[in-house]
């Protein structure tokens, strides 16, 4: 049995361009679409919000459908290219009558078009210059620019304002073509990640979403980093200040805040957390003499630094443990939490050619505090902080954002802008052999408004013909002026 191809092809095209498949494609768009704002979303969300919120088996399977990464799913990816197709389908479909309908405009109404226009309306002239003077006047009085139309032996006046919402439906189109073509690029080419930075850190190594890592042309160096917080003690804000390092030189700095990037080279650093990051920044002594001999001396050291107290003796900062316990004589780490800290200085002296072991807080049975040359009193501990930034590369954001402003555009003139036409025709009754004219006008939306702008023009139209110079009788029947028997 033959397959007819072309029977084929024209019923696929067909269904392709039909306005029914494409509304059922956008309601899936926008249902995913819900769908991704509803599901936590990865690598925005943290890996540990991520589980608390679903079950591992749960989480299992919205991983493997793709329902954590909706909008670069390749099923999303193919739901989009399969509406544009469609959208393209239709506007190519339907396009070459719209635009005759724009390009050639209907002028002049004949008999049949006039019987089946609503609203209509037959005004009794004398003449047909009368007729269509008046029309021309009370289409001016209410702000259009008609024009006189003629055919062969026939008179008429056409006028019309906004012909370009006619094509509205277009602009719509191709916003939309814009915002997925534009979403397709980023979910082809685009990119997310993590990127953490300690304060005067500087890196270019980016964490992507599937545990790969990605290299940048350039370095994020993190100056600064902090949060402001709300008298009750909530955070308000976190902020970083980050500088952009190229061919080993500052080239961009910027202060971030949330929804406020740094962008460089079409890739954008967003503020997404802040905190401790378990590592001491500075931790301040007053230092004294054990025999109270010399003065006390206020120090600062950082992890792995070591300071001469005088010649004879050292202090190194040995390490420092966020959460310790001890057992066995030894201390060791309970969890990188900072929960309950311990310093580690080693005190060297020269003379005595032994190192000892101090600890904050005192811990007798692993600690030489008290044999220590010097003694020593903490201040104050400065921790490092780190900020949390998310890295993103969105090619396709330029299609998008500017989809958006086209399709604002193209609702806006699809809702706000009508199409309207009048015409006003003179007929001639050829029982009676006299003169009428003929107004009717047409919309393409908010039929009801239109309707009492039609109002207001028929009775602008009599207005106009009652102050036009009414014809003597006399020169009535020397010219024939208003029997149009032929």
């Amino acid at each position: 049995m033959a397959v007819d191809l072309r029977g084929l092809a024209h019923k696929t095209w067909r269904s392709i361009a039909s306005i029914q498949t494409g509304v059922v494609l956008l309601i899936l768009v926008v249902i995913l679409s819900a769908v991704g704002t509803i599901v936590l979303q990865r690598p925005v969300t943290e890996p540990d919000e991520m589980q608390n919120a679903y079950s591992p088996q749960v989480l299992r399977i919205l991983d493997a459908v793709g329902l954590t990464d909706v909008f670069h799913a390749w099923w999303f990816l193919g739901l989009m290219l399969l509406v544009s197709l469609c959208i393209v389908a239709a506007s190519v479909d339907r396009f070459p009558n719209s635009w005759r309908y724009f390009s050639r405009p209907y002028k002049y109404p004949d008999e049949s078009f006039r019987r089946a226009l609503h609203p209509q309306k037959s005004v009794a002239i004398a003449d047909e210059e009368s007729g269509l003077v008046a029309a021309q006047r009370a289409l001016h009085s209410l702000g259009f620019n008609p024009e006189r139309v003629v055919r062969e032996d026939h008179f008429g006046i056409f006028a019309e304002r906004h012909r370009i919402s006619e094509l509205a439906v277009y602009i719509v189109h191709a916003s939309l073509l814009l915002i997925f073509f534009g979403t397709i690029v980023d979910g082809l080419w685009g990119w997310r990640g993590t990127l953490n930075l300690n304060e005067g850190q500087t890196s270019n190594f980016v964490e992507l979403r599937d545990g790969a890592t990605r290299t940048l042309p350039f370095a994020i160096r993190c100056d600064s980093a902090g949060q402001e917080n709300y008298k009750d003690g909530t955070p308000k804000k976190w902020w970083s200040k980050l500088a952009v390092v190229a061919d080993g030189r500052d080239v961009r700095k910027k202060e971030i805040v949330v929804n406020d990037p740094l962008l460089y080279s079409g890739v954008r650093f967003y503020q997404s957390s802040y905190g401790p990051n378990g590592k001491v920044d500075k931790f301040l002594l007053v230092a004294a003499p054990s025999n109270g001999s010399g003065e006390k001396r206020e120090i600062g050291l950082a992890v792995n630094d070591t300071f001469p107290l005088d010649a004879d003796t050292t202090v190194r900062f040995a390490e420092f443990i966020p959460d310790y316990a001890v057992r066995d004589g030894q201390v060791y780490r309970k969890s990188n939490e900072l929960q309950n800290p311990a310093a580690h200085l080693i005190v060297t002296s020269k003379s005595a050619g032994k190192a000892f072991d101090v600890w904050f807080p005192r811990m007798d049975e692993v600690a030489d505090n008290s044999k220590s040359p010097y003694q020593f009193q903490a201040t104050d501990l400065k921790m490092g902080h780190f900020t949390g930034l998310q890295v993103s590369h969105e090619p396709g954001q330029w299609g998008v954002w500017s989809g958006v402003v086209l399709l604002g555009i193209g609702l806006a003139f699809v809702f706000y802008v009508v199409h309207m036409r009048f015409w006003a025709v003179p007929v001639c009754d050829p029982k009676t052999g006299k003169y009428s004219l003929w107004i009717g006008g047409t919309a393409n939306r908010n039929r009801d408004a239109f309707e009492q702008r039609f109002s207001d023009l028929a009775a602008s139209v009599e207005a106009e013909l009652k102050s036009l110079a009414i014809i003597s009788q006399s020169e009535q029947v020397a010219t024939g002026v208003g029997n149009c028997s032929r």
